[in-house]
């Protein structure tokens, strides 16, 4: 992996099949250089295969493999970087064929990565990661011992340093997960003094915008950065979106094509945030000719996921770059509800507050409740955990007519509901409805 401070000249290679679209192709490949920037590399020269199907030995063929050789020592190349995943025995043979260090994305990503963690759990996520992604490739960590295999003696010491290395990762690996679940038992306690607020999950492709549109709309200081992955962190603040009314919004990591599955596991405490939310936010940079193959691919991590039935809010950003306005039509209908707005310059995020606000209220519910005059802290509890619309005094009962949501009324009749009468009036709309 790219591990050294210094710019690597990196050469990058893709896969088409015979049937893709080679301009889809060329944009898996743009992307690749902007994570291969990302890491520290500079790309000097591209390669697209196009082959029916993938060689077992050398990926893109024995014949384009040499070629490629020929290629990375013509141009001084440091590294190759492969735009799909290889398997241990590719990448050991394009090694050994270019005499030049080789990647895959999913290598590329995991170095992002650990360059990108900050906080105790991103690290220990990453770490995770890394191992599980070199379990199987730890071969390529002994090449120095190739020499001295065959020779008398020497074999057994070698296999048995090997196996030992795989027994310390092994349990490295059991450590972390160990570790990952008291933090997840930190994170329980940390979500549990945000029960019955009205959560609002961030997602989308990375680099769309998300940290940015974060930071206008809760007046804070996320780091930004255009480059993918610029955070890794769940970040959230709290947004407000009317008088005396706010939400938590919550950002979260990008997602991108082809995310390696070990790395989503390892993530899956983090991702967590997106489980907990009322509402999902997707992201979407309507710049980007791409956008909807982008959209797709957030849904099928969200699926991975098993999110599902969460009701989403669809924002285009990046609006003020986008040269075709009739595309703005266009999705409005094919995606509701939707919000077209530029975070970076801050047009129409109004719009944007009131489509969350409008949520908010069809999440809610009207209630009346009775309570003692004398029961302080009943009516305390009521006013911290629900919007209080009137008041009235009958004898020795106040009658409260309030608005919340329903896991808030549900904290509510939890504590009090034994002394408390509540009245749900009914609502138009179902508090569960999705989209």
């Amino acid at each position: 992996m790219l591990q050294t401070h210094k710019r690597e000249r990196a050469i990058l290679v893709g896969l088409a099949s015979v049937q893709a679209n080679r301009w889809l192709v060329n944009d898996y490949l743009d992307e690749l250089s902007l994570l291969a920037d990302t890491a520290g590399a500079d790309v000097i020269f591209r390669m697209v295969q196009e082959r029916s199907e993938i060689d077992a030995a050398y990926f893109i063929g024995r014949g384009k493999a040499e070629q490629l050789a020929r290629i990375a020592g013509e141009l001084d190349a440091d590294v190759i970087i492969f735009d799909d995943d290889l398997s241990p025995a590719q990448a050991r043979n394009l090694e050994k064929l270019c005499g030049k260090k080789v990647i895959d994305r999913s290598g590329l990503i995991l170095d992002i990565f650990a360059r990108r963690a900050k906080t105790r759990e991103a690290k220990t996520q990453v770490e995770l990661a890394q191992l599980r992604y070199l379990l199987p490739r730890l071969t390529r960590q002994w090449t120095h011992l190739s020499r001295q295999v065959g020779g008398i003696g020497t074999r057994g010491p070698g296999e048995t340093q090997l196996e030992v290395d795989r027994r310390l990762i092994r349990k490295r690996i059991t450590n972390l997960v160990g570790e990952l679940k008291k933090i997840e038992k930190q994170r329980q306690m940390r979500r549990k003094h945000r029960e019955g607020i009205f959560k609002a999950a961030l997602v989308g492709y990375t680099n769309v915008g998300k940290s940015t549109l974060m930071n206008v709309l809760t007046d804070s200081q996320v780091y930004i950065e255009n480059r993918l992955f610029a955070t890794l962190d769940a970040t959230v603040r709290a947004m407000p979106i009317a008088d005396h009314e706010f939400v938590l919004l919550i950002d979260t990591v990008g997602f991108i094509r082809k995310l390696p599955h070990h790395l989503v596991a390892s993530f899956k405490s983090t991702l967590e945030e997106v489980h907990e939310a009322d509402l999902l936010i997707h992201v979407i940079d309507i710049a980007n000719p791409y956008f909807e193959d982008q959209m797709r691919t957030v849904q099928q991590v969200l699926d991975e996921m098993n999110v599902n039935g969460k009701q989403s809010l669809y924002v285009f950003n990046k609006i003020d770059r986008l040269e075709n306005r009739a595309l703005i039509d266009t999705m409005k209908e094919k995606y509701q509800p939707s919000v077209f707005v530029s975070a970076a310059r801050g047009l129409f995020l109004d719009d944007l507050r009131r489509a969350i606000l409008e949520i908010v209220h069809l999440r809610t519910c009207n209630v009346t409740a009775r309570v003692p005059a004398s029961d302080g802290a009943a009516l305390a509890k009521m006013y911290e955990l629900a919007e209080v619309t009137s008041r009235d005094i009958e004898n020795d009962t106040i009658i409260l007519r309030f608005r919340t949501t329903p896991e808030k009324l549900a904290r509510l009749k939890a504590r009090l509901n034994s002394r408390i009468e509540f009245v749900e009036e009914p609502t138009a709309h179902s508090a569960d409805e999705g989209h």
